[in-house]
């Protein structure tokens, strides 16, 4: 079941297109990967998901119903932006109190059990918590509304390391009903490459390609060795990138793996999320959202 559906958006400033004939669908229940680098076209897309601007053309439609200034539909639907869109001086649990009189579906007390989870003070004023805490702080909404789908915009940016591994494993007890679809919006693919199940590739405002992260790295891989015998292999492959150091060189590549020529110098390893990531991007890249 497509639960959250984007059909033909494009999205101009001026001159700039941000999102350029963007299709793509989202299912209920799994856990997702929107990635891109910096100025792709995520937030514009996550912005026109909630209907905090719209699209020239093109719809996003949830649950079968298009979200177009439609209350209804968006009461299913949670934004955890990376922009501070909360009022800076009223302390963390007015806050939640104040979320918990506009979402039916906002639970208190488990915002405040995971603010003892993370060591958040809910009698700090917004503004006097850290970029971190601040962030901690829009996580804990985002944990707290039961609503079946939720999408984090960047949601780890100032986290040490031990409180992003307590949002990545707090992400997962949440798919245990098998109910909610949840999406991470980041460039942060090495963290997030475990967790996730399925990728979203955006680049450039464009839409490149929608797999599983298993099928993905199953058909990634790089060969390394001699330059001149690491091209004559790639000939007739689906070369993505090299990286070349004097006569050595590595071709990365996105295919089955056949073996290796009997008595080839060359070796064959698999290839990281993140280097696939790169290796499909880094001709590119928009400079705006």
């Amino acid at each position: 079941m497509n639960a959250i559906e984007i059909k033909n958006i494009t999205k101009r400033y001026k001159n700039v297109t941000a999102l350029d004939n963007v299709s793509f669908s989202f299912e209920l229940g799994k856990i997702y990967g929107l990635l891109g680098r910096n100025g792709a076209g995520k937030t514009t897309l996550i912005n026109i998901i909630a209907n905090r601007i719209f699209p020239d053309c093109g719809e996003v439609l949830i649950d079968g119903i298009p979200a177009r200034e439609n209350m209804t539909v968006h009461g299913k639907i949670f934004c955890m932006s990376e922009a501070d869109l909360y009022d800076k001086d009223l302390k963390v649990k007015e806050h939640f109190k104040w979320t918990n009189r506009f979402y039916d579906e906002f639970d208190l007390n488990k915002a405040f059990k995971l603010s003892e989870k993370f060591n958040l003070d809910t009698n700090k004023r917004f503004k006097a918590l850290s970029k971190g805490y601040q962030s901690i702080f829009k996580l804990i909404i985002a944990l707290s509304l039961n609503v079946p789908y939720v999408i984090f915009d960047e949601p780890v940016l100032g986290l040490d390391a031990n409180h992003r591994e307590l949002f990545y494993s707090l992400l997962l007890k949440e798919l245990e009903t098998g109910e909610r679809t949840l999406i991470i919006a980041t460039h942060l693919i090495e963290e997030v490459s475990n967790i996730i199940e399925e990728v979203v590739l955006i680049d450039n405002g464009k839409f490149l390609l929608q797999k599983s992260v298993e099928e993905l790295l199953e058909t990634g891989y790089s060969v390394s060795g001699f330059a001149k015998e690491v091209d004559r292999y790639c000939e007739g492959r689906n070369v993505i990138g090299y990286d070349e150091l004097g006569s050595m060189k590595i071709a990365y590549i996105s295919g089955e793996k056949p073996a290796l020529p009997q008595g080839s110098n060359l070796q064959i390893t698999a290839m990281n999320l993140q280097k696939l990531f790169v290796k499909l991007t880094e001709k590119g890249g928009g400079e705006n959202e």
